[in-house]
């Protein structure tokens, strides 16, 4: 901690305004902020953390008012509530889960009250279980319905932790080749959707029917209904009609294992019927045989709860295909739900269709979001699109978190950048209207602006492609012309992902730079938000034309960006970058570098199967290992002899995508050659480091590494286990 800390003292003595790891880390996070039904107020949650505590520093619920801009407390108990959400029909109405319950330990409470007077609120149920997620409907009659979300048995009961009986053998044995997943261990337990109605005649108290879990009964003969879908599923998952008649929700396809597919359904029912949901994309319907029969995303019905919006990709096995935008007709008929005219409505727009999917006032449109160019942006779709339809971008240069469409048809947008974690603005006829940005408020981002960004394109190694590639640069906070700063060359994950202007708290390129560097982040072969082919294209090519792109990245740097120093540069990256800078190792490219640093990379592609999702890596290596020679071709563990350069390695424990077996391969090989490395690994952390602390000392041995290698910093005290 000591050598981080010498570094901030320095930089303040100058004067300079820099961003350090630990204001990085202890700067205020906030949600997107989520506007009241009548357009005046927007509600949103904050925490900070204290690095001198080593513990939260607070939180809370604040208000911002969408008119003057001004930030209020919300009068709301964050230490209690779990989630708010505002109450249709009124104007400033909020229903809200209370994460205690004095009658059922383990349980919540549903509570209803209004934002102007939040010390008023009423008790109105009382949940078994610790339901989340909460979606509710105000129908004709004044009945509340609403959905939420929770973990529940194979009997369709919730799971309710307290209460929960611990076996008392800790064995877990399996039949099928999905065992785990993301960071947890399979069980026979799975999320589900659960249905409730609060009764207007009975001062909103909840209906004798109880809660019922809308994926029990669902048959299947591979993979359980579950929703939200894991590990990263949410409330997007499923959705309401505004007249509370009918639900939605995805699924993963119940007749694949899930190991080797990534297909999943769109299912509707009638909130009044008993009878199991029905998924009308499914095989056999109109949709799988146009070639639709990927994953399924994002259901948002219509104001009038006549049509269902929704996304899907047409591959069954490939996470990053295209997210086409659909349309469908629904109506309750008997005890289900009659589904027709199936139609889409971004087929030729070569960007993939994002959420959330909000409809227009009317019913006449629909708005989405799109990544397009390393940018985050608001779209809208007529309903009347046709398939040649292309809209243009509403919102241009930063990336938007969420939006909600006001009363009048205005938009309040939450978007971050490389120089912000929140900008919130109202954007109306084309007019932006900024009401919040965190680097002009917050003290730990004092000095952050876009002065420090820019951007550069150049050629890729793909002789088939018809446009250049992309790539940001960041200087640092306290740059100054004529000085040459150490090369820091940026990978990013995915394959298909992609470095855009968006906040990070865990890979921040201006925390990089203001260590001392300018940051190059490419966006080579296989990255997303430049159209489909580019990203198809690393297929079976992870080793191929990505690299060359890289190379060709950095050839324009060294010819092109005097202020970079490429004699002493480094180069990093996690995930898909981890897998690169291991083949930059093994290539020409790495004797460029005095130092590289891998995170939670593959090393060694003929072990990849140890991962759970086989459907990716079957995908990209075009198949099995047993029948596809690129995991060979592509192997860096194929080409030892070529390792030379010092590498640092972090591979963490509950990674069970890439199991860190892999780091300590290539930590072992390394040390065994006599090169220079060190291997860094958090037992408590998954693909990605979350928690503050680790994040901390994460930061802090990577810059110590980098920093004596590319700047002739002394290197720390010996590691653990010297």
């Amino acid at each position: 901690m000591a050598r981080y800390l010498s570094v901030a003292a320095a930089l303040a003595v100058t004067g300079a305004a820099v961003l350090t790891p630990e204001l990085l880390l202890s700067t205020v996070r906030r949600t997107a902020a989520d506007p009241s039904p009548d357009g005046s107020v927007a509600l949103f949650s904050y925490s900070q953390y204290s690095f001198e505590e080593h513990a939260s520093a607070g939180s809370g619920m604040n208000l911002i008012d969408l008119k003057t801009g001004d930030i209020t407390d919300s009068g709301l108990n964050a230490s209690e509530i779990n989630e708010v959400v505002w109450l249709p029909g009124t104007e400033t109405g909020i229903i809200y889960i209370n994460g205690t319950n004095e009658e059922i330990p383990g349980g919540v409470t549903l509570w209803i009250g209004d934002i102007k007077s939040p010390n008023t609120s009423t008790l109105v149920a009382s949940l078994d279980a610790p339901y989340s997620g909460l979606k509710v409907a105000n129908t004709s009659s004044g009945d509340l319905h609403f959905l939420v979300n929770s973990m529940a048995y194979p009997n369709g009961t919730a799971v309710n932790p307290e209460t929960e009986v611990t076996p008392a053998s800790t064995a877990r044995y399996y039949s099928d080749v999905y065992v785990r997943h993301w960071d947890t261990w399979l069980t026979k337990n799975r999320y589900a959707v659960f249905a409730g109605a609060l009764s207007a005649n009975n001062s909103y108290a909840l209906s004798g029917a109880g809660m019922r879990n809308l994926n029990h009964g669902i048959n299947f003969t591979a993979t359980q209904s579950e929703t939200p879908i894991q590990p990263f599923g949410d409330l997007s998952d499923y959705d309401l009609s505004p007249d509370g008649s009918i639900y939605a929700f995805v699924s993963k396809a119940p007749q694949l294992n899930k190991a080797n597919y990534t297909a999943s359904y769109a299912y509707v029912g009638a909130f009044a019927s008993s009878e199991a949901p029905v998924a009308f994309n499914g095989p056999d319907s109109e949709a799988a045989k146009a070639g639709h029969k990927g994953a399924s995303g994002l259901p948002s019905f219509s104001w009038d709860s006549s049509k269902l919006a929704y996304v899907q990709q047409d591959e069954d096995y490939y996470e990053s295909d295209r997210w086409i935008l659909y349309t469908v007709d629904v109506a309750v008929e008997g005890s289900g739900v009659a589904v027709s005219n199936w139609k889409s409505l971004s087929a030729g727009f070569d960007r993939w269709v994002q959420g959330p999917i909000i409809w227009a006032e009317g019913d006449e449109s629909i708005f989405v979001t799109a990544e397009d160019y390393a940018r985050v942006k608001v779209f809208n779709f007529p309903i009347t699109a046709d398939e040649s339809f292309v809209p243009e971008p509403l919102t241009s240069n930063t990336t938007v978190a969420s939006y909600a469409v006001l009363p009048d048809g205005s938009l309040f947008v939450s978007a971050t950048a490389i120089w912000t974690p929140n900008e919130w603005y109202i954007l109306a006829n084309g007019t932006k209207n900024t009401l919040f940005d965190a680097s002009q408020v917050d003290p730990n981002l004092a000095g952050l602006g876009a002065h420090t960004v820019s951007e550069f394109f150049f050629n890729g190694s793909n002789p088939d492609l018809k446009q250049q590639l992309h790539s940001w640069v960041i200087k640092p906070s306290n740059y100054k012309d004529n000085v040459t700063y150490p090369l820091a060359f940026y990978i990013h994950g995915g394959p298909q992902g992609s470095w855009a202007n968006g906040w990070s708290n865990r890979w921040n390129p201006q925390v990089w730079a203001d260590q001392g560097y300018i940051v190059v982040a490419p966006n080579p072969t296989g990255s997303t938000g430049f159209g489909q082919y580019v990203t198809d294209s690393i297929q079976g090519n992870w080793g191929g034309w990505p690299y060359e792109d890289l190379v060709n990245a950095w050839n324009y740097v060294n010819t092109s960006l005097p202020c970079a120093d490429t004699v002493n540069g480094i180069a990093a990256g996690a995930s898909y970058g981890g897998y690169m800078t291991n083949w930059i190792q093994a290539n020409d490219l790495g004797n460029e570098f005095k130092a590289i640093v891998t995170h939670d990379g593959i090393s060694n592609t003929q072990a990849a199967w140890a991962t759970e999702e086989l459907w990716f890596i079957r995908h990209d290596y075009n198949g099995s290992i047993w029948n596809s020679d690129a995991y060979a071709k592509w192997n860096p563990q194929n080409h030892i002899a070529n390792f030379s350069t010092p590498q640092f390695i972090v591979h963490n424990t509950k990674d069970y995508r890439l199991p860190e077996s892999d780091g300590i391969s290539m930590f072992n090989i390394l040390q065994g050659l006599g090169i220079p490395s060190r291997f860094m690994n958090f037992p408590d952390e998954n693909h990605w480091v979350l928690k503050q602390e680790n994040s901390l000392v994460w930061h802090t041995e990577i810059f110590n590494w980098i920093n004596h290698y590319a700047k002739g910093e002394p290197l720390s005290d010996t590691p653990v286990g010297n």
